[in-house]
């Protein structure tokens, strides 16, 4: 086992296919992790989506709750801080959000659980800088999974019909700066994704920290040019935990750090609604016998999942 996560050129999938694609598959059996650098999304995208990100974060609290939807699970719109919480965990994390879905027809078959955006009239360049970096980490994951495909003996475009009407969510999150050095919560509690991948972009402090085999907490904080991308608990099931949805954490920084606001936005890449998952019988061995007989839809899953960490 190397003792750091590895970061990957994505470059190399079209240059050096079958290398890039076994030490990606490598990195994510031991991990659950890994950096991938090459994306060709630009700095100044980046930049300009945490520029509007912090604009909306730093409008008054009224102003903000004017967007949060009550009963809505958080899924479009605003959720205030303090209210998801880690399953299992005793205290709410120390965060706001906002989250962005993907805008389809309103007389798609999929209309009733992915309702439309809503956009902060205050902040009127969210919607366009926004929307698009949910459209460039939406393909940039979409490149991720064909390799994890081939890794697994799936076609490469296994994935393209079960993602492109996927519930996925981009979330711009911010934790405000720690004020008290007794509390007992932290950013994020230690947690396990729901959806197939994460894609993290340009999280802009330390504190992410990732729980190896060995079950040590490994510091990832990655290059700035690099996307942090991680394997979710729909992923998981599906391959059997071939893939492992590796456990992580958001920790409080230390001293004057702690007075320091943090803001990162992960990608949350889901399957279409209805997409069943099905252990797949490509990642069922004798050593590994199938760990779900039962199948669950992509939406039915989701559903469980935000009830146990009180976002329904």
């Amino acid at each position: 086992m190397s003792s750091r996560i590895p970061t990957l050129d994505i470059r190399r999938f079209e240059t050096d296919r079958e290398t890039f694609v076994a030490e990606l598959g490598a990195a994510y059996r031991e991990w659950g992790f890994a950096g991938i650098s090459g994306h060709g999304i630009p700095q100044a995208q980046i930049d300009a989506s945490y520029d509007v990100f912090k604009r909306f974060f730093a409008l008054p609290e009224d102003t903000k709750k004017k967007y949060h939807v009550p009963g809505g699970g958080g899924a479009r719109g605003y959720t205030p801080f303090g209210v998801e919480t880690a399953k299992g965990a005793k205290y709410s994390d120390l965060k706001e959000f906002w989250h962005i879905g993907r805008e389809i027809p309103r007389d798609s078959q999929y209309a009733d659980v992915m309702p439309p955006n809503l956009w902060p009239e205050e902040v009127p360049d969210f919607k366009d800088v926004g929307y698009g970096l949910y459209q460039t980490l939406d393909q940039l994951g979409s490149r991720v999974l064909s390799a994890l495909a081939l890794h697994i003996g799936l076609p490469e475009d296994y994935f393209v019909d079960k993602t492109n009407f996927g519930n996925s969510i981009l979330r711009p999150i911010h934790y405000p700066p720690i004020t008290a050095d007794d509390i007992p919560n932290v950013r994020a509690g230690a947690h396990e994704d729901i959806n197939l991948i994460t894609l993290l972009v340009g999280a802009s402090a330390a504190g992410l920290e990732v729980k190896s085999r060995k079950g040590e907490w490994v510091p990832f904080t990655a290059e700035a040019d690099t996307i942090v991308v991680n394997i979710g608990d729909m992923l998981q099931r599906l391959t059997n935990h071939v893939y492992p949805s590796t456990t992580h954490r958001v920790v409080n920084p230390p001293g004057e750090e702690a007075r320091k606001p943090r803001y990162s936005t992960p990608f949350f890449l889901h399957p279409n609604p209805d997409f069943l998952i099905d252990v797949l019988p490509s990642t069922v061995t004798a050593d590994n016998p199938s760990r779900y007989p039962e199948p669950i839809t992509a939406q039915g899953y989701l559903e469980e999942r935000l009830k146990e960490i009180k976002l329904k």
